[in-house]
């Protein structure tokens, strides 16, 4: 999946769009769950040496919420790293070059989502 499919999914899977936060990352969309507006998920384009990846240049990303148990195992699969900049014990990093399978994108982003909508405001 690329960025643009993820966009696509989330609008209409459950309702959200991306917030650009930040003026200096117009490339970068948060998604918030609805409810309560806690973050579920977040795209963005990160130059690949700060994902400690090999080559210049940047390479766009999703950070997801993730269930802790599942964390350890999925980091052993090419196309995830340790979350960038989020808490590493509760998020993971996929990257959106096409080495993770775009079911499994989905399906992270739905348990990211459940995870998120559980939470009281």
């Amino acid at each position: 999946m690329n960025r643009q499919d993820i966009i696509d999914y989330i609008l209409y899977n459950f309702s959200v769009t991306g917030e650009r936060l930040w003026i200096n990352f117009p490339n970068y969309f948060v998604f918030r769950c609805a409810k309560n507006k806690k973050w579920f998920g977040i795209i963005m384009d990160v130059e690949k040496s700060k994902l400690g990846l090999k080559g210049n240049g940047k390479v766009d990303i999703i950070n997801l919420k993730c269930n802790p148990i599942f964390i350890d195992s999925l980091l052993h699969n090419k196309g995830y790293l340790p979350a960038y900049h989020m808490s590493k014990k509760n998020w993971i990093t996929i990257l959106l070059d096409g080495s993770v399978p775009a079911n499994e994108v989905r399906d992270l982003i739905c348990m990211s989502y459940e995870i998120v909508d559980r939470i009281k405001k």
